[in-house]
């Protein structure tokens, strides 16, 4: 399978690597809830190559999680601002960032804190079920395949 179809699998996971998915876009979308919204400022800020940088802004922005506005009328200079789509993904760095410093600071503890604004209290992101409240955890869940999936593998077979 080429890389190109990986969102067409009928497979959330896949669905969301295939916009996700590279180096570079999940660190744009960390430094966009930081408050970074200038081209530039991205591209000082993560070193990445400038082609590179507009390509996965492009594809941000094609994608609805970010949103181009400008900020100087007589030149094209843009902003890039965090749409709901892209609000919505703050729960997946919350979770990238608590593993990430669980099994991967080297001993050095972690480079950020995350502060709830109105308890004023450090927190770590827990994942609850939304019907009971209870702690998630792996071996507590099971995945059940939905009718989506059996349609669109039909699909896929007869393609």
């Amino acid at each position: 399978m080429k890389w190109e179809d990986i969102g067409q699998q009928p497979c959330s996971i896949a669905r969301a690597q295939s916009v996700l998915g590279d180096r570079w876009t999940m660190l744009i979308i960390r430094n966009a809830f930081m408050g970074i919204r200038r081209f530039d400022d991205f591209q000082e800020n993560l070193g990445v190559t400038r082609h590179v940088l507009s390509d996965r802004l492009k594809r941000l922005v094609e994608e609805d999680i970010l949103v181009k506005q400008p900020y100087i009328d007589r030149q094209e200079r843009f902003e890039y601002r965090l749409t709901q789509k892209g609000l919505d993904l703050y729960p997946i760095l919350l979770a990238m960032t608590h593993w990430a410093d669980q099994y991967m600071d080297g001993g050095k503890g972690s480079p950020v804190e995350y502060v709830h604004k109105r308890c004023g209290q450090t927190f770590k992101p827990v994942m609850v079920c939304s019907c009971c409240g209870e702690q998630i955890q792996a071996k507590q869940v099971k995945p059940v395949f939905t009718q989506a999936y059996f349609n669109a593998m039909n699909q896929l077979k007869q393609a």
